[in-house]
């Protein structure tokens, strides 16, 4: 499990690692575009249930930790579908992964 850390106060979350990699491009194309908006998730029963939502600015700090030390390819498909919900007036959710959508290859440097 990857974790967002968020804000001053370093609040963390925990997202499995290849939907934080989709969110992380999406999140860092918006804050790059100065373009605030929320982020919200629901949180499972085993946590106390509910839904968190945070407001997401390009003033407050930002990490993303991964677990596992290499890229995940990205499923441009799903990167889609993230931004467009992230474009709305819901802001961005975390939405499941497309079923049968292709991978875009990770970009060597």
């Amino acid at each position: 499990m990857g974790r967002l850390v968020y804000g001053p106060a370093g609040s963390e979350f925990e997202f499995d690692d290849r939907l934080l990699a989709h969110l992380r491009v999406v999140i860092v194309t918006k804050l790059r575009r100065r373009e605030s908006f929320t982020l919200t998730w629901e949180v499972g029963g085993s946590r106390g249930g509910g839904r968190v939502s945070l407001w997401l600015d390009p003033s407050v700090s930002l990490e993303f930790h991964f677990l596992g030390g290499r890229e995940v390819s990205l499923n441009r498909a799903w990167v889609d579908a993230l931004a467009s919900v992230a474009a709305s007036s819901v802001g961005l959710i975390p939405l499941p992964e497309p079923e049968g959508a292709g991978t875009r290859p990770r970009e060597e440097n």
